[in-house]
């Protein structure tokens, strides 16, 4: 009787010993296959960051229009008024932190213009979340200036580090050719009542020029030279299908084109301005990551905007990878620079 008992024991012992191995060698295999999840303290699970794809272009430089909106009717815009969405700040906000946690180093806001919505408080509340709180070294606003006010270097100067004023003329006539102007507002006006503030709250100031039809003769040395900005960007008018040009565009670009003489013509004019940095169509073209509305990356590359999901939705590699971003081609157009105005050393 005594010898069944140990039988029935012992063999009790084995069956648990092999189920506990066999749980174990379960539990091990199941680790291996599943990468992405660690235990914490024993029983809660957490999901590791899946790691990033090394064939992707880091977001090192990121132009968000997060509105369309705009005060002026410059004929070549090539980023219309075709919706009049902007997110609400939070999302925003929440975007900018992805693009960050991504390799973000700057965020360049547009339009649109960006100072009409909120009276330049929402554009001022981003600027001053990404250098404040996500800590990038560089926070540029491109702008027509001319909703810009001192009050508003006041409340977020010290948070910018480039402010780009779009200037395609210095005569007043020229710019109303363009469409460049509100009214009888005079444009060249509040270029240099900006320029002024900018120096005087220690902002980079730098100018954006448009090559095209109604300016393509000017010679603004002078006033460059003057004005001293920190890059004189020229840029060759460019047709953008859906935006200004084809059916359903709301601008119609065709009359304000140059050809790529015309456009070698200008720069040749102002060889001697050392902050000039060119930019032709092909250069152009695929070598900015821009960033919509939506919070989507817009693929150029066939002559319009495609869109890539919401970065919002699917995330930032997701949405990068159907951004058609030509990242050698930003590097050799010189993309890449000294952006931030703490390492600008400049006399202000």
């Amino acid at each position: 009787m005594l010898g069944q008992v140990l039988g029935i024991l012992l063999a009790t012992v084995v069956i648990i010993y092999v189920a506990a191995s066999w749980v174990r060698d379960k539990s091990t295999k199941k680790a291996e296959t599943c990468p992405q999840q660690e235990v914490v303290q024993g029983e809660r699970r957490t999901e590791r960051p899946a790691s990033r794809d090394d064939s992707l272009p880091k977001p090192i430089s990121v132009n968000y229009h997060f509105t369309r909106r705009c005060n002026y009717r410059c004929g070549f815009c090539f980023h219309t008024a075709k919706t009049s969405f902007v997110l609400p700040i939070e999302e925003a906000k929440r975007g900018l932190k992805l693009l960050k946690d991504a390799g973000m180093e700057k965020i360049n806001f547009s339009g649109g213009e960006p100072f009409l919505e909120k009276g330049g408080r929402y554009v001022g509340e981003l600027t001053r979340y990404c250098k404040q709180d996500l800590g990038l070294p560089s926070v540029s606003i491109v702008s027509n200036g001319s909703l810009v006010k001192e009050k508003w270097f006041e409340d977020y100067g010290e948070y910018l580090d480039i402010l780009a004023i779009s200037c395609d003329s210095f005569d007043f006539e020229t710019n109303d050719l363009i469409g460049r102007k509100q009214g009888q507002k005079d444009h060249v006006a509040s270029l240099l009542k900006v320029h002024d503030w900018c120096n005087q709250y220690k902002v980079a100031f730098k100018i954006n020029t448009v090559v095209n039809t109604y300016n393509k003769h000017e010679d603004m040395t002078e006033q460059i030279q003057q004005l001293q900005p920190v890059r004189w960007k020229i840029f060759q008018c460019l047709l953008m299908e859906g935006e200004n040009a084809g059916p359903d565009a709301l601008r119609n670009a065709e009359g304000f084109l140059v050809t790529d003489q015309e456009f070698e013509d200008f720069l040749t004019r102002h060889k001697e301005v050392a902050c000039l940095v060119p930019e032709s169509n092909k250069t152009m073209q695929n070598s900015y990551l821009i960033l919509d509305e939506y919070m989507r990356f817009l693929d150029c590359r066939g002559g319009g905007k495609t869109p890539s999901r919401s970065l919002l939705d699917v995330g930032v590699d997701s949405a990068l990878a159907k951004s058609g971003f030509d990242e050698k081609m930003f590097y050799k157009r010189g993309g890449k620079y000294v952006w931030s105005k703490a390492d600008m050393k400049l006399d202000w």
